[in-house]
């Protein structure tokens, strides 16, 4: 498999994280009814344990390092290599940014920015060729699509797509896709769990599980960027 072509999910290896999210649950849900091998990854350890994952579950900070390449070698322990990394972990705090403290900047750049830095480090030394890694931006890492209030968190995110970015340059070399992912506001209940202060009025989202098919078919066409357009909001 050439590393222009997609990656077919049945079968495939994946690593996802985040997944006791909103977001990381339907992606499970999608992954696991196109035959996938999940090993999911998350914090909350009940929501985990309902999830379809036939490659394993872990509770982790991943946050720590060394949680990233336990998660890494769990999901390629199998096969002994590995397929396809989403990570959907993220969190939000919302406010001035004159007004959020500087423990809530620091948890929310640590997860957000060096989470995804951290996964790509461990991970890709392990994938196969043809194989992708996916990062979850959003639309607000789209020019002028930033909003007041939100301005930390347009900054985290618009970092995970200036690294998809170069490291697609990187990967390419190994053979791997980078995809950075886009979606507009998607109701996985986020913003009901903000690091810090209250979401501004925002429309309804999309269905969690129509972004997670979305994500897949993406991952299987051989796309190489899945803009907020992508999602048919």
């Amino acid at each position: 498999m050439s590393a222009t072509d997609g990656t077919p999910l049945t079968g495939a290896t994946v690593l996802l994280t985040g997944a006791s999210g909103g977001l990381g649950s339907a992606l499970a849900a999608a992954l696991d009814q196109r035959g996938a091998i999940v090993t999911a990854v998350g914090r909350d350890a009940n929501r985990l344990n309902l999830l379809p994952a036939r490659g394993g579950r872990l509770v982790a900070d991943l946050c720590d390092s060394d949680a990233c390449e336990e998660a890494v070698e769990l999901a390629s322990e199998a096969t002994g290599s590995l397929d396809v990394l989403i990570n959907a972990v993220g969190v939000v705090a919302f406010g001035p940014a004159t007004d959020l403290s500087a423990v809530v900047l620091r948890e929310l750049l640590e997860i957000n920015v060096l989470v995804p830095m951290l996964l790509a480090r461990a991970a890709l030394p392990q994938m196969s060729r043809g194989g992708t890694l996916a990062n979850i931006s959003g639309v607000i890492a789209e020019p002028g699509r930033a909003m007041a209030h939100m301005a930390a968190y347009a900054a985290s995110k618009a970092a995970v797509r200036g690294f998809d970015e170069a490291l697609a340059r990187e990967a390419r070399r190994l053979g791997v896709r980078v995809l950075d992912v886009r979606p507009p506001h998607t109701e996985t209940g986020l913003a009901t769990r903000a690091l810090a202060g209250q979401a501004p009025a925002l429309p309804r989202g999309l269905d969690p599980a129509d972004v997670a098919e979305t994500i897949c078919e993406a991952i299987e066409s051989g796309a190489r960027e899945l803009p907020s357009e992508a999602f048919g909001s």
